[in-house]
């Protein structure tokens, strides 16, 4: 289970990543996000979802890394997302996926200072 925790760690990293790359191109080109923006936004949710139950197991099995991997790793993240959803739901207007994208750069840096402190790099 903490190999599973490590690499889905790595791959949300990387998603995230990924997602606001795609955001600044949308904003750059003009464009409003396509359904490939907003799948991989829902595939990344899932897939923190997932992280958090898989940390919740090895938490149970004695795992204890630092108070910073739990706030970088799930309080922080949730508070982004939740943030990200109010927002967004009061546009009016196109660009529908700047405030996501805007929240994807902070999540990039959160889930890597997750990652980090998870691996016992800082």
């Amino acid at each position: 289970m903490a190999r599973f925790h490590e690499l889905e760690g790595f791959v949300i990293v990387a998603g995230w990543g990924v997602l606001f790359l795609f955001g600044v191109g949308l904003f750059i080109t003009r464009r409003d996000a396509n359904r490939v923006y907003w799948a991989l936004l829902t595939v990344l949710q899932v897939l923190l979802v997932i992280q958090l139950l898989a940390g919740l197991v090895l938490f149970a099995e004695g795992g204890r890394p630092a108070i910073l991997h739990y706030l970088y790793g799930a309080v922080f993240p949730a508070l982004v997302i939740g943030v990200c959803h109010l927002f967004t739901r009061g546009l009016e207007k196109p660009p529908y996926h700047l405030f996501f994208t805007i929240g994807a750069f902070f999540m990039l840096g959160l889930t890597a200072r997750a990652l980090m402190t998870g691996l016992g790099l800082g």
